[in-house]
């Protein structure tokens, strides 16, 4: 399946190196082949893979080649110098693309910045966006339970996906992990993905946590952390600005797989919201460089809202996910009468949209499908 993200980085690739991460078997390496076949010497050099790996070292691709694809290159000690270095000198007909399954700035530890040399291009699981864009039914069903991971989305069956999870969930546990050295208890890292797994939507403590795990506040945050790193989850903290007496500071926590959520029908469609509306702001950021950020609302009285669209550091849009429901939320409703902020209740079972007191009431696949790039 063609991705919506293509023909922007073959654009920004005429003008300096792009950068495309993501999670593993998000179908980056399927994006990037694509890519070469626009180009009429490309090379794919993965490192590693042991030859690829002695070619990149040794820089011994022909100097014809016009796109040059690198993957997993974080993984090369100081990658960033010998980037920096490749750029600087490199022939003017080359092109750079530079493909990974974590977060490459984790690992910029050492070495030269490369700011100014590269665009940032972040692939994500499909949404129904993105599906949208490319013509293509909206399945809200499947990508609740299977999520849009390319394989397990277009699986037969559900059979197959559950067999792709479990063989991607043990490799990234297995394997991937261990790229960070700061892993000294595999155990305890693979208890708190577990147990984030059932807390979809519920703020995070760090303190509860360790005392679940046996093991300290700090070391339980270094471990989500290296999941954050590694695209198997990410954090929306709270937004405090202007909003009185919202103090609380604990993240909530979901995955970028909707298949890795244990819980029930409103549990995997706020995961799916989240997973969509953090696409959205990406795009915002990587394609039209407008400053968005995605937080959630809660204040000292424990009202909550699911999630805030942040623009230029005011709220665009408050947003209340419900699996069925009537009635507007209290909490939506409160911050908005309060603050005024434009309010959208989506809801999975709806069978009209409507508007309530200025708060809109809309189909969540409908909602969803309209967080174009």
């Amino acid at each position: 399946m063609k991705r919506i993200q293509t023909q922007y980085i073959i654009n920004d690739l005429s003008k300096k190196m792009v950068f495309l991460v993501g999670p593993r078997q998000v179908g980056k390496t399927y994006v990037a082949k694509q890519i070469a076949k626009e180009f009429e010497k490309s090379v794919y050099l993965n490192y590693d893979n042991l030859e690829d790996k002695k070619i990149i070292e040794a820089q011994s691709w022909l100097e014809s080649t016009d796109l040059l694809i690198l993957d997993e290159l974080h993984k090369m000690p100081a990658w960033k110098n010998y980037l920096k270095g490749l750029y600087d000198t490199k022939t003017k007909q080359l092109q750079i693309l530079v493909t990974g399954s974590a977060r490459l700035d984790i690992f910029d530890k050492i070495g030269d910045s490369l700011a100014g040399r590269y665009f940032l291009h972040r692939l994500l699981p499909l949404s129904p966006a993105e599906l949208h864009q490319l013509g293509k039914p909206v399945e809200i069903e499947t990508l609740l339970t299977r999520g849009g991971f390319p394989e397990p989305y277009l699986a037969e069956n559900d059979l197959e996906a559950n067999r792709w999870r479990l063989q991607y969930s043990n490799s990234i546990l297995a394997t991937d992990v261990f790229e960070f050295d700061q892993v000294q208890n595999i155990k305890a890292l693979k208890t708190i993905f577990e147990l984030l797994r059932t807390k979809i939507g519920s703020p995070i403590s760090y303190q509860s946590l360790s005392e679940d795990v046996a093991i300290s506040p700090n070391t339980v945050k270094k471990y989500i952390e290296i999941l954050e790193a590694l695209y198997i989850i990410f954090r929306i903290t709270p937004f405090s600005k202007n909003i009185a007496r919202s103090l609380l500071k604990e993240p909530k926590i979901y995955f970028f797989d909707n298949g890795l959520v244990k819980g029930d029908e409103g549990a995997q469609l706020e995961n799916l919201v989240a997973v969509s509306l953090l696409k959205y702001v990406y795009g915002k950021i990587d394609y039209h460089a407008e400053d968005y950020t995605l937080h959630y609302l809660r204040n000292k009285e424990g009202q909550e809202v699911d999630f805030a669209l942040i623009k230029d550091g005011n709220i665009e849009e408050i947003i209340e996910v419900k699996n069925t429901s009537k009635e507007i939320s209290k909490s939506l409703y409160a911050f908005h009468k309060k603050y005024a902020f434009p309010a959208s209740q989506i809801v999975k079972i709806l069978r009209n949209d409507r508007r309530v007191e200025n708060i809109k009431v809309i189909n969540a696949a409908t909602f969803l499908s309209d967080l174009t790039l």
